[in-house]
């Protein structure tokens, strides 16, 4: 076990933060399957990510209501005290501990479908209509459904290392979906690493999954602390409200360091396709 700096660039202005991890390079093999990937049939296939209209009407104005209530009942379960306006990008000045967060999240992040009071398989349609594949929001592996609620506080680590959610057996044949519901911009907004889907594994610097600690922490994904290319270059493609980001689980991404004085809160989906 070694702890090491993470150096990256989001936007070309660098970021770094300290991991602790057993790091190695893997075999000489691609991960990602490019004749029947879920995003075989698009024309940002070799980007790995697209942007997309999501929504229509009043959906994602009910779907912010259903994340924000989601948020509030967290805060009620842990007997977190919140004003009756109280509005998502505001969140930090609720939730003033690390502590107080930690627990919030513990239940934000491993929610299902019946949680929301929105249709989720609704999304899970158009999307696969973009995509050219029937998608489903039931993950067999898991035998459920998975959405988790992301909750970035300003100039926090409330972040994941830089991963491929490939590297989990029931994240590899799925479409990663991530929506940004408040306080998303071009300096809080998820960034990817364009093209990374198709690196080998032998080019590719990370831990196991459940292998990384950050601030304390321990995360399910790996942490990827470098390519054979050097540091990390990411960008943020910051997609408007009522747009989503669809990427493939090999693609390089995380590290969304919140640069602004809002909080930023983001939904993620991972839709399997339908075999």
């Amino acid at each position: 076990m070694s702890v090491e700096t993470c150096t990256l660039f989001l936007d070309n202005q660098p970021f770094e933060f300290s991991v602790e991890g057993n790091f190695f390079w893997g075999e000489k093999e691609v991960l990602f399957e490019k004749e029947d990937s879920v995003i075989s049939k698009v024309n940002w296939q070799n980007e790995g990510f697209g942007v997309v209209d999501a929504f229509r009407g009043n959906e994602f104005a009910a779907l912010q209501k259903s994340i924000t209530e989601n948020i509030k009942k967290a805060f009620e379960i842990h007997k977190i005290n919140y004003p009756e306006n109280f509005n998502l990008k505001e969140y930090h000045k609720v939730v003033e501990t690390t502590e107080d967060h930690l627990k919030v999240i513990d239940i934000t992040r491993n929610l299902t479908n019946e949680d929301f009071d929105f249709d989720i398989d609704m999304l899970a349609e158009r999307f696969g209509n973009i995509l050219g594949y029937k998608l489903t929001s039931w993950v067999e592996e898991l035998q459920k459904s998975h959405i988790q609620i992301r909750i970035n506080r300003p100039s926090s680590l409330d972040i994941n290392p830089p991963h491929r959610d490939g590297y989990l057996s029931y994240w590899k044949d799925v479409i990663n979906v991530w929506i940004p519901i408040e306080g998303c911009t071009p300096e809080t907004s998820l960034p990817v690493l364009p093209g990374s889907h198709l690196l080998p594994e032998n080019e590719i610097l990370r831990t196991e999954s459940k292998g990384a600690k950050i601030n304390g922490n321990t995360y399910y994904v790996p942490c990827i602390l470098k390519t054979a290319a050097g540091d990390l270059r990411m960008i943020r493609p910051n997609p408007k409200e009522g747009e989503a980001l669809l990427f493939s689980p090999f693609l390089i991404h995380g590290a969304a360091v919140n640069r602004s004085e809002n909080t930023r809160v983001s939904i993620e989906l991972r839709f399997p396709k339908v075999k």
